[in-house]
């Protein structure tokens, strides 16, 4: 079973974009951005990576990286 992350650290940079930390118990690290345009970015602790833009584009790329899968809603503009 999956370990839960924790939050270790979170702020606000220079751009106004929040962001966190996070490792899980095996000592793994992530973090995540939310940005002021709505776009957000995951970095997990698994290896993978989520976008977001916000306006209806998405993209996932798994663990090992060898698999992207991206998302565009029709509404995007």
């Amino acid at each position: 079973m999956p370990s839960k992350d924790q939050i270790t650290g979170y702020g606000t940079n220079s751009q106004g974009n929040s962001y966190d930390t996070r490792a899980d118990s095996s000592g793994n690290t992530g973090y995540h951005y939310s940005n002021t345009d709505g776009s957000y970015y995951y970095s997990n602790t698994n290896g993978s990576t989520y976008y977001n833009s916000g306006d209806g584009y998405a993209q996932y790329t798994s663990p090992s990286g060898d698999k992207t899968t991206s998302y565009e809603s029709a509404g995007k503009k």
